[in-house]
């Protein structure tokens, strides 16, 4: 990857959030390091609506979005040799996403780059969350110690969970993302929110959700998951484990199979397992009577809620592995599973997936989680994705419109992510991948 410096935007959803990245060599540009001059972001707080509000989320962006941007350029003018600094392009969310907060960041971004007579690059949300493995292994290289290469490399398996997104992607190239699994209902991450308003009283319920649904069944925080054993097989999936309240949690989509003799391809559920939650909290004690379920209940539907839903999680990676060493035994597996999105920052789904993939024989498989800051949305993921597009030679034109739907296959109907159009290309030597 060749030297350079973007400022980013990112605004596809409820975080206005603005990063300067510079991308540095060292001895000859035989390796590299990332710097990161800026990067902060603000959440729009949609806490009385009990999720996120389309309008509150623009109405911050909006509010928000110029003063971050100010605030970046008068750091970096503290700096003597950063004092007349402009970057080399404009790096913004073009999709997917909503379209209308997507759009308060394609103006200012647009503008920026007019006004600096910049490149500018549309990135793809999804794309940018499945590429910040390769932009945390450049930031944590040392000073002279930079990567001689992108790591991990291509081809790896990235697992995106998120409030709105919850897919499988098998990662060929940084074009070319194939979906193998994703959701048919809601995400994995609005399952854990509203997992959470059904499990939790009013004050235990404090945001983000998820993270206090995984407090509440962990209350120790000591992440001593001695009492969890991993399924060694499909059928233990499948099997039910009864608790001491007469109640148990069935996992979803029990009958679904993947392979050579499956014409369908696997799907994410999480409505049916969030309907069970629900109905088990609203319906008082067992004998029919007023009384609510007491704390060790909860706390047990609380840790059985999330272990069922993240070893679904777990079972369609095992498919997929399954399927592929069955079908192609030359061909070698991918050594890598790269795990981000919001949901990524809950250890004890980091503590199954290790777990499952272990017991099924598959421990020579890394897992790579980024750092939890990273796993939220944020524009430093953003300006490492628009880094790598723009060191392959893709610009967009000024004329680009966000879009809410972007798919990351080049199979699919709108061609991915170079099939949208708005896209220009430019030769750059030295590009590698």
């Amino acid at each position: 990857m060749r030297e350079g410096s973007t400022l980013a935007i990112e605004t596809s959803c409820d975080d206005t959030s603005v990063a300067v990245l510079v991308i540095s060599g060292h001895q000859n540009r035989t390796s590299l390091r990332s710097e990161v001059l800026f990067h902060e972001k603000i959440t729009a707080n949609s806490h009385s609506h009990g999720g996120i509000h389309p309008l509150v989320a623009l109405d911050s962006h909006t509010r928000e979005l110029g003063g971050l941007v100010q605030k970046a350029l008068r750091q970096l003018a503290l700096s003597p040799a950063r004092k007349e600094w402009k970057p080399d392009f404009v790096s913004v969310t073009r999709g997917p996403g909503m379209r209308s907060n997507l759009n308060v960041g394609l103006h200012v971004a647009k503008g920026l780059a007019l006004a600096w007579n910049v490149p500018l690059v549309g990135v793809h949300h999804m794309q940018a969350h499945a590429l910040t493995a390769r932009l945390c292994a450049t930031l944590e290289a040392q000073e002279g110690m930079g990567r001689t290469d992108l790591r991990p490399r291509f081809p790896f398996l990235s697992l995106l969970v998120s409030g709105g997104h919850t897919m499988l992607i098998d990662s060929q190239a940084l074009v070319d993302h194939r979906i193998l699994v994703e959701t048919q209902d809601i995400a994995i991450g609005d399952f854990l929110d509203k997992a959470a308003r059904a499990i939790l009283t009013e004050a235990e319920l404090k945001a983000p959700y998820g993270r206090a649904l995984e407090t509440f069944a962990d209350p120790s925080g000591s992440w001593d998951y001695s009492w969890y054993t991993p399924p060694e097989g499909r059928q233990q999936e499948l099997d039910r484990r009864p608790t001491e309240y007469g109640w148990s949690l069935g996992p979803p989509l029990a009958d679904s199979k993947f392979g050579e003799k499956s014409n369908r391809r696997m799907i994410y559920s999480f409505s049916g397992l969030l309907s069970t939650v629900q109905r088990l909290t609203g319906r008082g004690a067992k004998d029919g009577g007023s009384t609510p379920m007491s704390t060790p209940e909860r706390r047990e539907l609380a840790r059985e809620a999330q272990r069922v839903a993240f070893e679904h999680l777990g079972s369609r990676i095992l498919l997929y592995l399954q399927s592929q060493r069955s079908l192609s035994p030359a061909t070698p597996l991918p050594e890598m599973i790269v795990v981000s999105g919001g949901v990524a920052s809950n250890q004890f789904l980091r503590h199954v997936l290790r777990s499952m993939l272990d017991v099924r024989g598959y421990s020579n498989i890394q897992l790579l989680f980024p750092p939890v800051e990273l796993c939220t949305d944020n524009a430093l993921m953003i300006a490492w994705a628009g880094m790598e597009m723009f060191d392959a030679g893709h610009e967009s034109e000024l004329s680009i419109e966000p879009l809410r739907k972007w798919s990351m296959d080049p199979a699919a109907e709108d061609g991915g992510i170079l099939g949208v159009g708005g896209w220009s290309a430019v030769q750059r030597p030295g590009h590698q991948e």
